[in-house]
């Protein structure tokens, strides 16, 4: 998958594509029929439109965390589903300050000369969120470019969103998001350098980055562990630690990730990190022996979900 980060001067060959256009928080069940649907409209390459930073960031930058994920794990999965050319429009005053009739005629059909675009029927572009999938449907007729709305799907009881995952993953229901999401909720990130503090206790870890992501529950999970870069690439499994470490008195959350019988240096590393299952919630301990001892029995029960993954 090529990634453009403009719609100027981009070169011929990642012009012409059939695209799908939004936000693509999470790429769950209802973002991957807007994709199968932009595959299916017509023989060109598939392209994905979305924006950096999300709107909803650029707006309100001060505002709690909202997102899913970051840019590079949207990357990741969207290249997983095939997606040819992935456009990472700059959000920024510029950006927003278009109308929609200014954002179709110079980004999609000046900038990315797009031959198709579709969208979710709920979805609002333009300044002040003017636009509707119907006012791009009829920019297309007048422009020249096809458009597909593809309806919001769900199981009946719910409709697929990024919300109702956010609020799936904030109780620790990793299995709900799950089957919203098509694929386990996951957490991307390079690995930093920690206190080192889970190799003395037996437990060596990596440690990754939260902020600017929406937090699930905080706690203990069994999780699965793509290593994706470094000569360690591959499948692992283990157990992981989301949270502020009240027994070590930090209070800025992050993500720290034990691999089952791994013993390699992953500093500076990539990794994707599912979060498979809740175990408990964060706790105090009365003593480090107190603390070791609850390792090993979230180790065996995370051994033990895994088992069959």
């Amino acid at each position: 998958m090529r990634i453009h980060h403009d719609w100027k001067a981009l070169p011929l060959d990642a012009r012409g594509a059939s695209v799908a256009m939004g936000n693509f928080d999470g790429v769950h069940l209802g973002h991957r029929s807007v994709i199968d649907a932009a595959r299916a409209a017509c023989d060109a390459p598939l392209g994905v439109i979305t924006f950096e930073p999300h709107p909803r960031q650029f707006f309100a930058g001060d505002g709690p965390a909202f997102r899913l994920m970051n840019a590079e794990s949207r990357a990741n999965r969207l290249a997983r589903l095939g997606v040819d050319h992935l456009y990472e429009l700059p959000f920024d005053a510029v950006l927003a300050g278009f109308t929609p009739e200014d954002f179709a005629r110079e980004v999609l059909v000046g900038g990315l000369g797009i031959r198709h675009v579709t969208v979710g029927a709920d979805f609002c572009f333009g300044r002040q969120r003017s636009g509707s999938a119907q006012t791009l449907t009829q920019l297309g007729a007048e422009l020249g470019f096809g458009v597909t709305v593809a309806p919001l799907i769900g199981d009946g009881a719910v409709e697929y969103s990024s919300t109702a995952i956010r609020q799936a993953l904030a109780q620790g229901r990793t299995r709900d998001a799950e089957r919203m999401l098509g694929h386990w909720h996951r957490i991307d990130g390079e690995v930093l350098h920690g206190d080192k503090r889970g190799r003395d206790l037996g437990y060596p870890t990596a440690n990754m980055a939260v902020e600017g992501l929406h937090l699930p529950q905080l706690g203990v999970y069994a999780v699965l562990v793509d290593v994706l870069t470094g000569p360690d690439r591959g499948s692992y499994k283990g157990v992981a630690s989301l949270g502020v470490r009240p027994m070590f008195g930090v209070n800025r959350p992050n993500l720290e990730v034990h691999i089952f019988d791994f013993n390699a240096d992953l500093y500076g590393q990539h990794l994707s990190v599912a979060l498979v299952e809740y175990l408990r919630p964060e706790a105090r301990f009365d003593s480090l022996d107190a603390l070791v001892a609850q390792m090993d029995r979230d180790s065996q029960s995370a051994r033990e979900i895994l088992a069959t993954r």
